[in-house]
């Protein structure tokens, strides 16, 4: 039961107890009607003996101990135990299996009467001094990790660890190999504890090597992109038009980033898909999606607003932005699905020319903006096997020229 409904309740039966009217009460409690009639129905249409106040804590009390030993000895059932105490039944059926049941076996089983392999002449016995010292034992902090404790267990996790079985794996084999005893079982997630966590000092780190990552630091399973969160009102590429899959129509963009050194450099990237010609955004504090908006609004007035139709990036968080970005330069922008960049197949493949100039590990941020120009003048004079072997700045000088004939409509009044 939550704190707060145990609070309400022990109000409620004092009201009750001073003379009010159990509806009166719920009302001062401020608590729905119903609830309180179901509670006096749980009661059993009877007030609950007055709970002293150290029944609201967390963990039970010494004194809550001593009613559930003698409802025990009185052999009341557990709802009966709980109701009297204020607490739910499962609170005290699990204090009963802890601190009755261990006593009399160390395997694992449900409550009940008689144990399988225990004599009937042996009786059951809830001592509530040693439970309340179990409690406190099993609550102070910090613990002895189970690998320091048993050096048995220790040197038979070493030992499978060098054969290259994973943790999971030796964590399995041994509950198999000793089935009745627990002090030689060990979860996976304590293994990689011991071994990630040198506090603990339980294995030794130089074991990570014989971990199938071979890793000294533990990396979470999730990216970054998944534990900064989802972009939000983004538009999967799914949505995007026909005309931009085929390549018919200029003016469509594909976008991202290069990485310099440790993740701390960035340069802007974007593709003209149908000519291939290549811009590249200057980012010299860095990739955030303030410095990407600005660089990408910046770019957009380079060329004649009819070559910026759409924008199709991956689902990066420098471009959490891209509703600000779609507002200031009238693009359409477009995400791809997650790990899928075919989807970016002509920004790949130029992202991939580029690391000839800006290889991996290296500080993107030493490079100024002419100097991407240079390089982006370069890229744009390379012919390309995919545009018949003519280049991307001729092949974008030929749009803009054809572009510039078109006759213009007349307006119709």
């Amino acid at each position: 039961m939550r704190p707060r409904h145990r609070q309400e309740k022990a109000r409620l039966w004092e009201l009750v107890r001073a003379g009010v009217d159990p509806a009166e009460a719920a009302r001062q409690v401020g608590v729905p009607a119903t609830s309180a009639r179901r509670w006096f129905r749980q009661a059993g249409g009877v007030l609950p003996p007055n709970v002293p106040e150290t029944a609201k804590a967390r963990y039970l009390s010494i004194s809550e101990r001593e009613e559930i030993f003698a409802g025990v000895e009185r052999g009341d059932s557990i709802r009966r135990i709980a109701k009297l105490l204020g607490r739910d039944p499962s609170t005290v059926l699990r204090e009963l299996r802890r601190n009755m049941w261990h006593q009399l076996y160390r395997g694992r089983s449900r409550l009940r009467a008689n144990p399988v392999g225990m004599p009937r002449t042996r009786p059951w016995r809830y001592r509530p001094s040693r439970a309340q010292e179990r409690a406190k034992r099993l609550a102070s902090r910090p613990k002895t990790a189970k690998l320091v404790k048993n050096p048995l267990l220790r040197e038979l996790v070493q030992a499978k660890l060098v054969k290259k079985l994973s943790p999971e794996q030796i964590s399995r084999q041994l509950r198999k190999q000793f089935p009745h005893d627990p002090e030689m079982w060990v979860s996976h997630e304590t293994i990689y504890q011991s071994i990630y966590v040198q506090g603990r000092g339980a294995l030794r780190r130089e074991l990570a090597l014989c971990l199938r990552t071979g890793r000294a630091l533990r990396r979470p399973h999730r990216t970054t992109q998944q534990r900064r969160g989802r972009i939000s009102n983004m538009i999967n590429i799914s949505e995007r038009p026909a005309e931009v899959e085929d390549r018919a129509v200029p003016g469509h963009w594909e976008g991202d980033t290069i990485i310099g050194k440790n993740g701390r450099s960035a340069i802007g990237t974007l593709v003209e898909r149908k000519t291939r010609y290549l811009i590249l955004l200057h980012l010299p504090n860095g990739q955030s999606a303030e410095e990407v908006e600005k660089a990408m609004v910046a770019a957009t007035k380079r060329l004649p607003q009819t070559l910026w139709k759409s924008l199709t990036w991956d689902q990066g968080w420098e471009m959490r932005n891209h509703e600000k970005i779609s507002v200031a330069t009238d693009l359409d922008i477009y995400f791809c699905d997650p790990a899928s960049p075919w989807q970016r197949g002509s920004n790949e493949n130029t992202n991939g020319l580029l690391r000839q100039y800006f290889p991996k590990g290296t500080d993107l941020s030493v490079h100024t903006a002419e100097h991407l120009e240079f390089v982006a003048a370069e890229m744009n004079e390379r012919p390309r096997k995919t545009l018949n072997w003519e280049e991307p700045r001729e092949a974008l000088a030929k749009l803009l020229s054809e572009s510039s004939r078109q006759p213009a409509v007349a307006s119709t009044d």
